[in-house]
């Protein structure tokens, strides 16, 4: 999928005059062609999901304003760049220095002001894991336009609107910024699921960030009594590692663990499968709820906030047997 932020972006980008700028609260401030970038750091590769933070709002209830996508927000890709670690190490990030913004080449037409950048910030820790990366290839070819030529940022784990695409300033700051696209855009409410009650005042609401596991079956059409039913899917852990899925073909009553296909990264998504053979006729709900290292599993319902966000409710699938 593809998702701009501002509705003027370039149609192309001469890589002759293109520099990425790193500079701030910095020791050593420079620029970067694209072509140095690539020659002057041995690249990294990492699997990641890009989400979109309203992915499947159009599913929450009460509805909310906003696109009402169902689950077509998001996909799965190997990305090769340079770790956005390396890039601050050469620059010497100085003491007291505790976040990094990010801009790109996006221009903003009315209504916005004609100042406006888009701009998305990043507490330091996160961009010095060794995981967010300065990205100019996509599945091994050329960063596509569409998705961000010449470099996009890369946060893996983290929800799309981080991943800055046609990245061109990177600046260490000493504070977390207060651009529209910081506050009041992109805030949920100050928990791990980011849920509230609809109508409920007084919630302290913070910058949205890390993905919640989530978990997707393959349609599966009529199916034959007594028979082996071959169940398939993918699942994502979110801000960290998918550790199992589990799968309920009575409506969630029980659940047994399905087989976990190959791993591609802490961040990437996964394949699973498993199966069941319908002992009577009727109909079978089946449902595949997703667990990540950091303890989070899929609830049943769709938590609720005002923007939308992290919608990761169980899915579930309904096959008849005849």
């Amino acid at each position: 999928y593809v998702r701009w932020h501002l509705n003027d972006y370039p149609t192309s980008v001469d890589v002759s005059k293109f520099k990425l700028k790193i500079f701030g609260q910095v020791e050593k401030p420079y620029e970067l062609t694209l072509d140095e970038l690539v020659s002057s750091f041995p690249p990294t590769q990492i699997a990641a999901v890009n989400q979109c933070s309203g992915n499947s709002r159009g599913f929450i209830s009460p509805r909310v304003p906003g696109a009402q996508w169902a689950h077509g927000a998001m996909f799965n890709a190997m990305f090769t760049g340079v770790t956005l670690a390396k890039l601050l190490a050469r620059a010497g990030v100085k003491p007291g220095a505790s976040h990094v913004a990010f801009r790109s080449l996006e221009t903003p037409v009315a209504p916005y002001p004609a100042k406006t950048h888009f701009e998305k910030v990043l507490p330091l820790d996160k961009a010095n894991d060794g995981a967010t990366t300065i990205a100019y290839e996509m599945n091994g070819e050329q960063m596509p336009l569409l998705n961000g030529f010449p470099l996009r940022l890369v946060v893996p784990g983290w929800y799309a609107t981080y991943w800055v695409k046609m990245v061109s300033e990177i600046e260490v700051t000493n504070h977390p910024g207060t651009g529209f696209w910081m506050t009041p855009a992109y805030q949920v409410p100050d928990n791990r699921a980011g849920a509230m009650v609809p109508g409920e005042v007084g919630v302290k609401m913070v910058p949205i960030s890390a993905m919640v596991p989530r978990s997707f079956i393959n349609s599966v059409g009529k199916v034959p009594v007594g028979k082996p039913v071959a169940l398939k899917g993918f699942a994502f852990g979110g801000g960290s590692a998918l550790t199992t899925v589990q799968i309920s073909i009575d409506g969630g009553t029980t659940w047994h663990p399905a087989r976990l296909g190959k791993n591609w990264g802490e961040y990437g998504a996964r394949e699973w499968a498993s199966s069941f053979t319908p002992p009577k006729a009727g109909t079978y709900r089946v449902m595949a709820k997703a667990s990540n290292a950091a303890g989070l599993e899929q609830p049943m319902d769709g938590r609720w906030n005002p923007g939308g966000f992290m919608y990761n409710a169980i899915e579930h699938i309904d096959i008849q047997a005849s």
